[in-house]
């Protein structure tokens, strides 16, 4: 048994300096020393990184107030950001039953086509402060510098301050994560819940205590309600990992897997359950489901239809295996680094590999129970097993989904970075750290490449500073302090230049609408053509486009001009356009009819005039208007304040209400008017079928129209 001992000492401003005749003496090497002890596969443990210097807490403050203030820059340029989640957070500030199902609306019609979740902070923001920007959009915040925080803590603890720091920074200049801690989609909790797992496995990891597993299952038993199957991702390497490396006997280790599972299942379960045995005639339909079943939404459309492309009720997959291209686009091993998704997330991930294969041979030689393997074995483990995820599926995928490799990532380039410069004055070690660096710069210059008009002087500046941070890097142990320093401060700005100004340009601008992306025009292809301008939707892509998404990366939402898609042929939309959109967007493409309303992907604009329509006598119905597809109704249910049915769900697809359901609405006084698509009936996504194209026809054929402005309503208290 290895006694655990704790040094006190702090590693002073030498440790970055070159390596000196006390360098055995850093934290890593007695960290290395004691788990090297440990050969025989016992309950060793690592001694903890000793205190820090004093410099360390005012660098984490500082670095938690710059994230803080960096992501609320210009936050209310974003409005109610994506209005399907802000209607559905309106509605849970005025109603403690939509509030607990994650109803779309106060009348509780039917419900988002997640679990609540992630809704909960903002609806309990919105009760205290009331509905505005900042109210929705302030908790995404906070979850984003908690996440910074939760990285940070992690690696500092088994690798140093300066390891954490570099982490921290690496998540905050993200570009895609500066986006979606600024935007109300549940992807903030679950990039925050998987961090807290991962940190918590990791503590567990070092002295084999049950708690510390325990809550780790928590926390992706509550990633799980955010949304649902992608929390589990990460579990395999979690589990592995912990039942070999865990610093306990076999026995307690699956006795320990076996507590964790059930914590997970209790705190993530719980409300499925009762969601489950709620009476379904008292309860909202279960949106994004074919037969109002929680669990089948789940498995099917929000789960293993995400990876087959076989998604009921949805747009569509079509993946298309290896190097396929589909509505999605493409897919196959390089999919992180193509058009699409590239400038999202891809900025510093060859480093990350290429540190994440160093800091695996630096610590080859340690024990079984090393804990410092073991955090690179939990990081990186989950950073590889959601790129092969999300690089091989062949359902919806969206370029912001990325946002979850976010945190793996820079945990995995800090400790990395802070793992091989303890071993600097080794050969190998200078060279992996110079390969990173060039990695980063090489491909930050092929990124800038993609949009040449973008900053056309920064792909250079990155190119030689990272080439010439390498050389030195290279030869950093013959180098004195200062120049050493120099070498790593150049190699941290080179490496984290171009991600940095895309992530500036992100916070510059304000994101709305269904899909969203970071940095500037034309950084993110759909379709994965590999360049501005793209192919057309009718061969597979969206015409270098996002679908709903204008010329700066955004979409255009509730109050402002909606944007079409191209004309489809082969393989697009019926009509050529996303249903019930005409507006003329930035993008310069034009969709199908529509008068007023939004689209699948984008609000409707909404007049004072039509406002005014549908707040007269409100109060005397539960819903004040019924429209086809969630964001439609999301759009008028927020200008209003007032309750809006959203027939079908977000596609329009969903098989609720029925026609008969909503006859007896109608019949009962309950709803006032109808929004109409101006498209027949076919405003859903499946076209002229289903029962949203049953209820359009009936109600055009037997109530009275009202028209306001370009937009069509149908007054449902009196017939034609």
């Amino acid at each position: 048994m290895t006694t655990h001992t704790d040094r006190t000492t702090s590693p002073g401003p030498s440790d970055w300096g070159p390596p000196t005749a006390t360098a055995s003496t850093s934290p890593s090497a007695a960290a290395d020393t004691a788990a090297t002890a440990d050969t025989t596969g016992t309950d060793a443990q690592e001694p903890r990184v000793p205190t820090d210097p004093r410099w360390a807490r005012p660098a984490f403050l500082g670095l938690l107030l710059v994230t803080a203030a960096l992501y609320l820059y210009n936050l209310s340029a974003s409005g109610y950001a994506n209005s399907f989640y802000s209607a559905a957070v309106q509605a849970g500030s005025q109603s403690w039953k939509a509030f607990f199902f994650g109803s779309l609306d106060a009348g509780n019609a039917i419900t988002v086509d997640k679990p609540p979740a992630s809704l909960w902070p903002m609806e309990l923001s919105v009760r205290i402060f009331g509905l505005n920007s900042w109210a929705i959009l302030v908790p995404e915040v906070l979850m984003g510098v908690g996440a910074v925080a939760v990285v940070y803590s992690s690696v500092r603890r088994r690798f140093g301050p300066a390891a954490g720091l570099i982490a921290g920074a690496v998540l905050t200049l993200t570009p895609v994560a500066a986006l979606m801690f600024r935007f109300n989609n549940p992807d903030a909790m679950l990039a925050l819940l998987m961090a807290v797992a991962c940190c918590l496995v990791v503590r567990a990891l070092e002295d084999g205590r049950t708690k510390w597993l325990v809550w780790a299952g928590v926390a992706i038993g509550f990633a799980f309600l955010a949304k649902t199957l992608q929390a589990f991702l990460i579990l395999p390497p979690l589990a592995i990992v912990y039942a070999v490396c865990a610093p306990v006997s076999v026995r307690k280790r699956f006795v320990q897997l076996a507590a964790a599972t059930l914590a997970l299942v209790v705190s993530g379960g719980w409300w499925v359950a009762i969601v489950e045995l709620w009476p379904a005639s008292s309860r909202p339909y279960i949106g994004g489901s074919q037969n109002n079943s929680f669990l089948e939404l789940t498995f099917g459309y929000n789960g293993l239809g995400r990876l087959s492309g076989d998604e009921t009720g949805s747009v569509g997959g079509g993946g298309g295996g290896n190097a396929g291209t589909g509505m999605w686009g493409e897919t196959g091993w390089n999919r992180m680094f193509n058009s699409e998704i590239g400038g999202q997330i891809s900025w510093l991930l060859p480093a990350a590999l290429i540190l994440l294969v160093g800091g695996l041979v630096a610590t080859r030689k340690l024990g079984r129970t090393s804990a410092t393997r073991s955090a690179f074995l939990v990081w990186g483990g989950s950073l590889l097993i959601t790129m092969v995820v999300f690089s091989y599926m062949a359902g919806i995928f969206h370029q912001y989904y990325t946002v979850a490799l976010a945190p793996y990532l820079a945990a995995v380039i800090g400790m990395g970075a802070g793992t091989l410069w303890e071993k600097r004055s080794r050969m190998w070690a200078s060279l992996t750290l110079a390969a990173a660096v060039v990695a980063s710069a090489a491909w930050g210059y092929v990124l800038l490449n993609r949009t040449p008009d973008y900053l056309p002087w920064l792909k250079w500046l990155v190119l030689v500073a990272g080439l010439v941070a390498a050389l030195g890097l290279i030869f950093v142990a013959r180098l004195g302090r200062q120049l050493a320093l120099a070498a790593v401060g150049l190699g941290i700005a080179a490496s984290l230049a171009a991600p940095t100004a895309y992530t500036l340009t992100t916070v510059r601008e304000g994101h709305t609408g269904s899909i969203v992306t970071a940095g500037p025009a034309g950084a993110s292809m759909m379709g994965g053509r590999g360049g501005p301008g793209g192919g057309g939707f009718g061969d597979g892509g969206f015409g270098g486009r996002v679908p709903g998404q204008n010329g700066n990366g955004t979409t255009q939402g509730q109050g402002r001009p909606g944007n079409g898609f191209p004309g489809a042929g082969t393989g697009g939309f019926p009509g050529g356009g996303m249903p019930g959109q005409n507006q003329q967007g930035e993008g310069g493409r034009t969709g199908g009819a529509g008068g007023a309303m939004g689209g699948l992907l984008n609000g409707a604009s909404v007049t004072a005039e039509a406002k005014k329509l549908l707040e007269t006598d409100s109060d005397q119905y539960t819903w004040a208007a019924a429209a086809i597809g969630s964001q439609n109704a999301a759009s008028y249910q927020l200008s209003t304040g007032e309750p809006v049915m959203a027939i079908g769900g977000f596609n329009g697809t969903d098989p609720s209400p029925t026609l008969a359901q909503f006859k007896k609405y109608v019949e009962d006084g309950r709803i006032h008017y109808f929004i109409s698509s101006g498209s027949g009936g076919r405003g859903a996504m499946g076209g002229g079928s289903g029962t949203s194209s049953q209820i359009t026809s009936w109600i055009e054929a037997t109530f009275k129209k009202v028209t306001v402005g370009s937009a069509t309503f149908y007054d449902l208290t009196q017939k034609a």
